[in-house]
């Protein structure tokens, strides 16, 4: 037994022998080993920040109809057009002085004063990435002629428009006509993509009133060469537009701008007083001076080019007879209190002479407008066989503009009327209603104004029979006078100014006496701006032109 446990220590003894060596070698290899560092964890990488977008908010009483230029006719849309399309022509930011170039580098003018030829500025874009050609132009003004919405008169002496190669149009006139540059100016003359408008159901054909169907597509997006694009319009909600990269001029400063609708004054009073907004296009005259106290707000106050006026439909079935009557008509003129409702307006308001704004070419001032007088009211009522006066509903849109509550007025005036023996009933409608009903020439008796669509007073010939307010009112040829047809007739074709202001005058003598309006007001421009907001400036055309400001 002992023989083989010694046998077997032989056995083991080499391999023990080893097996400790290398143990020892391990112990040794460990005892000199630096410790291992951990790997550090990677911790995730903190998100950029994005960028705060440069936001203008704009508060105004909306009143689009529509955002297609061949037929928005309405105020916030010249706005939104003046961002996102453009005109062969235009004036500069903060004046109607003179034309200047804008789509159109240079033009030139016949002798004869019929033929324009525009040459186009090369490599202007189109918000969908084509390039600006003549015939962009061409569609463009032909689709607006053609599809004979609200702006379509201001093509009247257009007699064609065609291009002469890539950058050339050629307008040729039916007759000279003394404002047709200014009338370029209006964005009823915005000049679209014509293959975009194409491919989303527009056309230029003559029988485009019935057959384009682009109006939808364009109330929310833009083909325009413009500094924005309309990226959409929520009707009495908000316009939002974001800015053009590729704008021929530059990017604009701002990077979005969004126009909200606030109906009421004293609502975008709060709002730029909280700084929830940065423009209030609305504000009213009594609000300034507060306004200006506050240390955050500038106010931009003056003159408007806005007339506020009453019209007496033409069409004796709509008032069995009673607003069509001359006598009446005089003596509604007669009965308004023009120094109350001046008063009421405040600011820089006044009351004009006639439906010409003053300091308009041939517009008579202040000191040439309507007194009251009730007690000739009173009788030219009598005379028309009303001795006890009558009843009347007053139409008119329930909603302020410039800071003139329309509601407010008309109450003015049915307490004015009132004192005469004319009982008013008092009938507002959704602005978008009203305008309808308005433009139908629908409407017996209405509270209403005008802004100018291009800056000449030739624009007030619209007022005349068979002008787009003449048809409003239903005044046509056939129930119209001879001395106001004639007037009318030698005014549009008349160049020289001198005679153009004397026969204005004529016009507003005669609508003082007879016709189927009564102005009665100019009011001031009042708008609230916050200071942090750089490069404003007002144009009576456009009113507020985004491009120019920066926040």
């Amino acid at each position: 037994m002992a023989a083989q446990i010694t046998h077997t220590r032989r056995l083991l003894s080499p391999w023990l022998a080893r097996l400790a060596m290398f143990t020892l070698i391990a112990l040794l290899i460990a005892a000199c080993a630096v410790p291992a560092t951990p790997a550090p964890v990677k911790e995730p990488e903190a998100a950029q920040p994005t960028p705060a977008l440069r936001t203008l908010i704009v508060a105004i009483s909306e009143d689009t109809v529509s955002l297609d230029p061949a037929r928005a006719f309405e105020t916030l849309p010249a706005i939104v057009h003046k961002a996102t399309y453009e005109t062969l022509v235009t004036f500069p930011p903060d004046s109607v002085d003179r034309i200047e170039p804008g789509l159109a580098e240079s033009w030139t003018i016949s002798e004869d004063g019929l033929v324009y030829m525009f040459k186009l500025r090369q490599g202007v874009k189109f918000h969908s990435g084509n390039t600006l050609t003549a015939k962009d132009v061409v569609f463009s003004f032909n689709r607006m002629k053609n599809i004979k919405g609200n702006p379509s008169f201001l093509a009247e002496t257009i007699a064609k428009v065609e291009a002469q190669g890539d950058d050339t149009v050629v307008l040729t006139l039916t007759r000279p006509d003394p404002a047709i540059l200014a009338k370029l100016v209006f964005s009823a003359f915005a000049v679209l993509d014509s293959e975009t408008v194409k491919a989303h159901g527009g056309t230029d054909a003559e029988d485009a009133a019935q057959t384009d169907k682009a109006e939808e597509w364009l109330n929310n997006n833009s083909a325009g060469t413009g500094p924005f694009v309309l990226k959409g319009w929520t009707r009495q909600v908000e316009t939002v537009l974001e800015a053009f990269p590729d704008y021929w001029r530059g990017p604009a400063a701002l990077d979005r701008v969004i126009f909200r609708n606030m109906p009421e004054a004293a609502a975008q009073k709060i709002a730029l007083e909280a700084g929830d907004i940065d423009i209030a296009m609305d504000i009213s005259p009594d609000q300034v001076p507060s306004l200006k106290a506050n240390p955050q707000i500038e106010v931009f106050e003056d003159l408007s080019d806005t007339i506020v006026f009453l019209i007496m439909n033409q069409d004796p079935a709509l008032t069995g007879g009673i607003m069509s009557d001359p006598l009446v008509q005089k003596a509604v003129r007669l009965a308004l209190d023009y120094d109350g409702l001046r008063a009421l307006a405040g600011g820089a308001a006044v009351n004009p002479a006639s439906v010409i704004p003053v300091g308009f070419l041939g517009a008579y001032g202040p000191d040439r407008a309507l007194k009251r007088d009730l007690e000739a009211a009173k009788a030219l009522l009598a005379e028309a066989g009303y001795p006890d006066g009558f009843e009347i509903e007053l139409e008119y849109p329930d909603f302020t503009f410039g800071g003139i509550n329309f509601g407010t007025f008309a109450q003015k005036i049915q307490a004015d009327l009132a004192e005469a023996g004319i009982r008013v009933i008092l009938k507002p409608a959704e602005v978008q209603v009203a305008l309808q009903n308005y433009r139908d020439g629908k409407e017996g008796f209405g509270l209403w104004l005008w802004l100018p669509d291009y800056r000449d007073s030739l624009d007030y010939v619209e007022f005349l029979p068979e002008g787009v307010v003449g048809k409003r009112v239903n005044w046509r040829d056939d129930n119209a006078d001879e001395t106001i047809k004639a007037l009318r007739d030698q005014v549009l074709v008349e160049t020289d100014d001198e005679v153009r202001a004397e026969l204005f005058r004529q016009i507003q003598d005669y609508l003082q006496e007879k016709g189927p309006y009564a102005p009665f007001l100019q009011p001031g421009v009042q708008i609230g701006v916050r200071v942090g907001v750089k490069g404003f400036a007002y144009n009576p055309q456009w009113r507020i032109d985004p491009y120019t400001m920066a926040k």
